[in-house]
Order: structure tokens, then sequence, then C-alpha cells
């Protein structure tokens, strides 16, 4: 069966506009959710306890394993009990995990819990319910949109779906910043969990779902290539490209909010008025490239993949002596520029190299290995920049960035990945 088949024969066309659609907006929830939680509540918080830098980034971190662990998962269980259950529990997930944080927050800052280590478990516990249940969002809403693309438009279709989770990480700052200058820097936990909650209803209530779901796991499993998948020739380099730029975004991400607050010398609350424009203006960047620029110049995925390492190099270089705000601004753009075309290579490359039957395993592994990286990132990253040297962080991104590129560039094997080339 090829993938033009299997669009038409899973969900009517005139169906399929609008159920991506809602997938767009649930990954928004979560991206926004996401990116307040990094740019103006989590670093800020921990800093306004006294907790070390490097809790923050280990929050982020155990979450990344579960999330990495939990993904393959769930995007098999996507195939065996339908993407629309799945991705609706998913969201349900993300919304207790941010309640649970609230609370947590909330009995910190209250002192009703006043050990340092006490307060670090409950945060790290409580973001831990989104990599074990909220991981099966994601590799939902992509297996599905791939379940009704041709290849042809396969890279177009995934990257419109994911930038929902752009879009939200441009209104998330803004909104953050409001939210905490307004009502407090524990509100933005409050609204995203409703948020989320509200389009998991939603995902169950009207996300279409015609294909019955395989209930016998065997006939999966029975599919050539599905035993040992992440193993795969073909498989197999997309995914340790994606890993290590997992690595590169998360160190960068995580080491940027403390370097504006040491640079502009600001903390608290105070940060996310120039965490939050900061990070909307990369992710803004990432969408221009993820919807403008990726479909102009058309380009196959092994040459995204490439190429977007370029401007990431760049934003990484800038941020090494950047002092102010504009600079460090400027290079944000440059970060969302690389992620906008790299993200859409791998993901898109990934699943033009299986067949129909394997889209939600292969999901499930792209999903994990985007998180994979931000398991070590507070030993690469925040470890680095508050023990060793605040630019070393950047200089290993710069390393391994011109190591991606080259490896995309020998591992891939031409054709592999793309419209014409499709494995089993």
């Amino acid at each position: 069966m090829n993938a033009d088949s299997a669009s038409s024969e899973l969900t009517p066309q005139p169906n399929r506009r609008g159920a991506f659609f809602l997938l767009f907006f649930s990954l928004m929830a979560i991206g926004a959710g996401n990116t307040m939680l990094i740019a103006a509540v989590i670093p800020p918080l921990t800093r306004t306890l006294e907790l070390p830098d490097w809790m923050a980034g280990a929050i982020f971190s155990l979450s990344a394993l579960c999330w990495s662990l939990s993904s393959p998962f769930w995007g098999k269980r996507s195939n065996r009990y339908g993407r629309r259950r799945i991705a609706s529990f998913g969201l349900a997930g993300y919304s207790v995990s941010m309640f649970l944080l609230l609370i947590s927050s909330w009995a910190a800052i209250s002192e009703w819990i006043t050990a340092p280590f006490a307060i670090f478990a409950c945060l790290a516990l409580s973001r831990s319910v989104f990599g074990l249940i909220g991981s099966g969002s994601s590799p939902s809403a992509q297996a599905y949109v791939a379940d009704r693309t041709d290849p042809n438009e396969r890279q177009s279709q995934i990257a419109f779906v994911t930038s929902g989770f752009s879009f939200g990480t441009v209104v998330g700052p803004a909104f953050a910043a409001v939210l905490v200058a307004n009502y407090g820097l524990l509100s933005p936990m409050l609204i995203t969990s409703i948020m989320a909650g509200l389009m998991s209803v939603l995902l169950w209530k009207f996300l279409p779902e015609n294909r019955e779901p395989v209930q016998d796991a065997t006939k999966i499993d029975s599919v050539p290539g599905a035993i040992g998948l992440w193993r795969s020739r073909n498989v197999l380099p997309f995914l340790a490209y994606a890993v290590t730029l997992s690595l590169v975004t998360g160190i960068l991400t995580q080491v940027f909010v403390f370097a504006v607050m040491d640079k502009l010398d600001v903390t608290g609350a105070d940060a996310a008025k120039y965490t939050g424009p900061a990070f909307m203006v990369g992710a803004m960047a990432v969408m221009t490239a993820q919807q403008e620029l990726s479909p102009y110049l058309k380009l196959k995925n092994k040459t995204l993949m490439i190429t977007g390492c370029i401007p990431l190099l760049i934003g990484a270089l800038i941020l090494i002596p950047a002092q102010d705000f504009a600079t460090l601004i400027f290079a944000q753009f440059f970060l969302g520029i690389g992620q906008g075309l790299t993200r859409p290579g791998f993901s898109s490359g990934a699943s033009l190299a299986v067949s129909p039957q394997l889209q939600g395993d292969v999901a499930g592994l792209v999903i994990s290995a985007n998180g994979m990286g931000y398991i070590i990132t507070p030993l690469f990253g925040l470890f680095l920049y508050e023990f060793v040297d605040p630019s070393l962080p950047f200089w290993i991104c710069v390393g391994l960035l011109i190591a991606m590129a080259l490896f995309a560039w020998k591992a891939i094997a031409p054709g592999v990945g793309e419209a014409d080339e499709v494995e089993g």
C-alpha cells in the first residue's frame, strides 16, 4: 500500500485540513507552555528560591529522559489504539503536569517546602509527568499527518502541523510577560494547564479518526522492518542527527536564559521582560523558515539538514561576545532560522524512509530523539556555564554543528528519505 492510497483511505480530503489545524493548535498549547516555563518561570523561580542554576536545567533534563523513553511507546500505541486517543491523552497529561508544577511552586514560595532538594524533587517530578504522558501528543500528531499525506507533500504538511509548536513559542513569551507582570510568576502555569486540558477535550471530541485502530500488536510487529526500526540504515542517520540537534538547541535555549540575566544584570520576574521577547523573535524566525523559506527553496530533506546548520552556527557564535539586548535578539533570529530549516528535514526524511504501516513507530522514535539531547544539557550546558566558563557551552555547540553538517552530508545516502525512496 502506498502513501497515496493510505491518505485517501484514512481521511476524506475535506476533513483533512480542519484536522491538521486542530493538531496545529494542540501543539501550539504545548509550545506556548514550554516556552513560558523555560523563558519566564522556572529560571527566575529557581533563582528566587536560591537554588543553583543547574537545578533549573536538571528539572527539564529528567523530563527529557522520561520523554525520550516514553515517545516510542506512545508512537506504537497510536498504531494500536488510534492517533486521536493517544494525542488527547497526551494533552491531558500535559495539563496535569502543569497543575502539579503550579502546586509545587506555590508550596515552595509559601515556604511550605523549605529544603532545597525537596523543592527540586517536587518540581522535577511534576515536570516529569509531561515527559511520561504528555510525550504521546507529538508522535501521534506527526503520525496522523503522515497517514494522510503523499510523499511529495509530506515535508510541507509535517512542517505546517509542527509549526504549531513554533507558533506557541512566539505567543508564549509575550503572553507570559503580561501574565507575570499582572498576576505573578506562577500564573502562566495555571493558564497553560487550563489551555492544555481544553485542547485535550477538543481533540477527543472533534479530531476525525476514520481508520480502525489495530488492536492486535502482532500485526504491526510483523511488518517488515518493524523490529529494530531504529537500527535501520535508512532511519538511524536521521535519529542520530536529531539527537545531536536536540543537544545543541537544549544548550542554547537553557544557557541563553541565564546568559541574558547575567549579561543584562536582571533577575526574577524582570528577566521575563527580556527573555520573552528574545524567544519570541527566535520562534517567529522558526515559523518563517518552516512556512515561507523552506517551501520557497524546495530543498531536499538532506540539504535542509546541512543548510540549517549554518544559521545555527552563526547564532551560537554571536552569543559568545554579546553584551547587549539587541545582539542577543540578533542571535535568536539566526537560531530560529536554523531550527526552522533542520527540523522538517529530519522529521520528513525519517517518515519517508519507512513504509506507511510504520509511521507511528518512526514518529515515536523521531520525537524521542528530539528530546534526548535535553537529558544531558545540564552537564554540557548549565554546569559548564556556571562552574567552568560562560562561553564554553556555545563553543561546544559550534563544534557539534560543524560535525552535524558533515555527518548529514556523508551518512545519508542519496535519495534516502525523499519522496521517491520509501523503505519497506
